[in-house]
């Protein structure tokens, strides 16, 4: 399994609407990839490594998909489209990184 990280810097004077985020765009890229996201999470910035520091990123999301391959084959016909979407909810550029998952949920 891979996780596609999407994180957004937390840059003073930022616009970052979360809750288009939250009910238009993540919802709208669901339904785009369709199967090849087995699910995501969205991350709201609270703070950083210490109360009172800001939070590195103002908000993340981490699409979970079955391989790079699966990924990139469901998110190239519509890439045009979730960029395009950006001006609806921010005007930052957001960073993008793919990892494999090694540990998934772990509960003692």
């Amino acid at each position: 399994m891979i996780k596609v990280s999407v994180m957004y810097p937390n840059i003073p004077g930022v616009r970052f609407n979360h809750e288009y985020y939250r009910d238009k765009h993540m919802p709208m890229v669901k339904a785009l990839l369709g199967d090849a996201c087995s699910y995501y999470t969205i991350d709201k910035g609270l703070t950083g490594s210490a109360p009172g520091n800001a939070a590195t990123y103002i908000a993340m999301c981490h699409i979970f998909s079955e391989s790079i391959e699966v990924f990139l084959a469901a998110s190239a016909p519509h890439a045009q489209a979730m960029e395009e979407d950006l001006i609806n909810y921010t005007d930052l550029s957001p960073i993008m990184q793919i990892s494999e998952v090694v540990v998934g949920h772990t509960f003692n």
